[in-house]
């Protein structure tokens, strides 16, 4: 392994520093590569490469952005995210290498020299680190790229199209998924206005006004073979904010991840600093002017109320968390899942980053502020991203994000407060933009509560959208995405057809909707009391692969790829029912039991369960059909005629239940682009439910004699 020489490079942005390596070493996990780590002379910024074996590289490099506000230059490849997603070896198995940066920044704070300034976090340091990578290729592997593509999810999303837009002549193509915010002129260097600031905390006072019990029912009403109205049982200020939070956007089936906030609460504890120094006077009139909920009806607020004293027990790592059997119930799984992430098997997994706090009666936790009042982290102010009894996991902005509960100990004296959160959960109210989401909240026009300046996101989301660029976009969003909700997906393709025109938007734009599936893998998403997420979620790395190759196959050979039919009113997505006619290349599937949406039995008597599943033109045929009946997430029945040669299918099997109780049957339906059977790779999977309710032998017994008419 011969050195690298950067003597001859030449930084194309002069705000970059000359660049240096730390790192240069071999490694096999999270699969073989070599691995340089560096950065650029005086600056925050950082890279890091991955470099497969030489056998494997045809000529491309893969750059993924890390989701979130970015902050790390290693994130896809090492630790719990490198090992989940395995971005390295699917780098390679493209015939290329792999660049990651931290985007300008450490953490959540902003580069000293740079300041706010957008451009940097949005692009410019992802697009250095890209052109610095090429001059490493060419030693490495005796030769640059051909073609180069940037992608990500989230935040990654985000940025991955600001990337093309701004930067012409560092990559060829992107793949955003999971992302969205406000359009702007081409070259625009604005900080975006997004909906989900408001939104999102539209959802917390969902969460907050309901409860847990009250959203598990309404997620079950929303499943297939429930009433379907969301509304059943709730109380009139209920149903206004659960109506508003529909109108906005929120994802219609996923209602069981408003009772467990993850990247929507880290939103939240990113920005409440810089909210409440941009327009204090929101956080104040909210509790004291008519016109708020605060002034007007207290009651609304009063029983949720803390403002307390109390005293460090304990700080708590990430291991802590994950390890400790103190943590080990239901409670914590949201905030041990959420740990796990952010400490990624590294050092950070043993940063401490929550508290365990005595003292404290009542209030509703998550969302609220946790000041240090005394010990050597005096003044510091975060966030709960979580809260369970008395711990609190906690985030804030800048030195409060890298810092977190270092140099807190036992006996230090917090302040626990959440007025602020609580004046957050009517955020919507008093921030309308222009979003057709948001006209609810007008009459003629005019807005139905007094108004605050719309605030923008952090500098480290990069600039507003223009949607012209060079290259090629394929888009991949969500319909049950409940951090990015699927309304936010179409922002781009108006971007594009704003810029390019429609012709533009048909050459150099595509999108693909993926049903039944979240933020992330199904693995981060907290199980519902009766079923595992396994049950009512797919596992969408398949789509990300094929996708990124018929991304390839675009932009280096000009096969246009599939996109998704849809149609977009009243704050929803809507896709066709048929596979011909919403064109993708997820298989459209739907099931029953007993030949309807919902079976009523008794316990042991058999229940007949149906699928049929299609595969839109060209996107290949189908190779599994498993069924999972109780919610374990096991899949145990499988049907083994399936040979890879068929598009379309109508299969089915019997199933009794052995206790009473209510069951979602699930099949999973996995395509592959050329019916392998056989193929661990670019399975292509959606699902598709039934409900059966099992009544005990004597209830059954009565439902019958009352079905005979006695």
């Amino acid at each position: 392994m011969s050195a690298i020489d950067l003597s001859g490079y030449e930084v194309t942005d002069s705000f970059f520093g000359a660049p240096f390596i730390a790192v240069d070493e071999e490694r096999e996990r999270p699969s073989p590569h070599r691995f340089v780590q560096g950065g650029f002379g005086g600056t925050d910024t950082e890279f890091a490469f991955y470099f497969p074996p030489a056998q494997y590289y045809t000529g491309r490099m893969f750059q993924p952005l890390e989701g979130g506000n970015g902050g790390h230059a290693v994130t896809f490849g090492g630790g719990i995210l490198g090992e989940m997603f395995q971005r390295i070896a699917m780098s390679a198995r493209l015939g290329g290498y792999m660049v990651e940066s931290n985007q300008g920044h450490q953490g959540d704070d902003y580069d000293p020299k740079a300041g706010q300034d957008p451009t940097l976090y949005g692009h410019r340091a992802s697009a250095e680190s890209a052109r610095l990578s090429k001059y490493v290729a060419t030693q490495v592997y005796g030769g640059a790229p051909h073609h180069s593509y940037v992608w990500g999810g989230s935040g990654g999303g985000r940025r991955s199209p600001l990337c093309l837009e701004n930067a012409p002549g560092v990559w060829d193509g992107c793949m955003p998924s999971t992302s969205g915010g406000e359009i702007a002129e081409p070259g625009n260097t604005e900080r975006v206005k997004a909906g989900s600031i408001m939104s999102f905390g539209q959802m917390f006072n969902v969460q907050r006004l309901l409860g847990r019990d009250k959203i598990i029912a309404l997620a079950d009403r929303m499943a297939p073979g429930g009433s379907g109205d969301p509304f059943e049982g709730l109380g009139t200020h209920e149903r206004e904010e659960l109506a508003s939070l529909y109108r906005q956007g929120f994802a219609r089936g996923n209602e069981f991840m408003i009772s467990e906030p993850m990247g929507q609460m880290w939103l939240w504890t990113s920005l409440a600093d810089e909210l409440y120094r941009d327009d204090p006077d929101y956080f104040a009139n909210f509790w004291t002017k008519p016109g708020y909920v605060g002034h007007d009806a207290p009651e609304l607020v009063e029983g949720d109320l803390i403002h307390q004293t109390g005293r460090v027990v304990r700080t708590l790592s990430a291991r802590d968390l994950n390890e400790s059997s103190d943590f080990a119930g239901p409670e914590f799984q949201t905030m041990r899942i959420l740990a796990a992430i952010v400490g990624a098997g590294g050092e950070a997994y043993d940063f401490p980053y929550a508290v365990e706090i005595e003292g404290l009666d009542g209030g509703y936790r998550v969302g609220t502020g946790v000041k240090i009042l005394t010990g050597k982290a005096a003044g510091r102010s975060l966030y709960a991203t979580g809260a369970a009894g008395d711990v609190f996991a906690c985030d804030g902005q800048g030195d409060a994000n890298v810092l977190r509960f270092k140099g807190v100990g036992p006996g230090d004296e917090v302040l626990v407060d959440n007025r602020r959160f609580l004046a957050y959960c009517y955020f919507a109210r008093h921030h309308v933009t222009d979003d057709p989401a948001f006209a609810h909240l007008l009459v003629d026009d005019r807005p139905i509560y007094p108004q605050h300046p719309v605030p923008r996101m952090s500098s480290l989301m990069g600039v507003c959208y223009s949607g012209q660029y060079e290259g090629k976009v394929l888009w991949i969003h969500h319909t049950h995405d409940s951090s990015v909700w699927p309304a936010w997906g179409t922002l781009y393709h108006r971007a594009v057809r704003q810029a390019q025109g429609e012709s533009g938007a048909r050459q150099n734009f595509r999108i693909r909707w993926t049903e039944y599936a979240e933020h992330g893998p199904y693995g981060m998403v907290p199980p519902e009391p009766n079923r595992v997420a396994a049950t009512r979620l797919i596992d969408f790395r398949g789509i990300t692969e094929q996708s990124m190759i018929d991304l390839i196959d675009w932009v280096e050979n000009g096969v246009e790829p599939s996109g998704t039919n849809y149609t977009f009113a009243d704050g929803r997505v809507h896709l066709p029912s048929s596979a011909a006619e919403r064109g993708g290349i997820q298989p459209v599937a739907s099931a029953t039991a007993n030949g309807g949406s919902r079976a009523d039995v008794g316990v042991g008597e058999p229940v007949t369960l149906t699928v049929t599943a299609a595969v839109p033109p060209g996107a290949g045929r189908i190779i599994s059909i498993e069924w999972d009946f109780d919610g374990t997430g096991t899949y145990p029945f499988r049907h083994e005629e399936i040979d890879g040669s068929a598009a379309e299918l109508s299969v089915s099997t019997t199933h009794a239940y052995d206790r009473p109780g209510t069951y979602f049957a699930t099949a999973r339906v996995t395509s592959h682009r050329a019916g392998d059977v056989q193929a661990e790779l670019c399975r292509i999977e959606t699902i598709a439910q039934a409900r059966t309710v099992v009544a005990g032998a004597a209830v059954a017994g009565v439902a019958a004699v009352a079905g005979a008419g006695v």
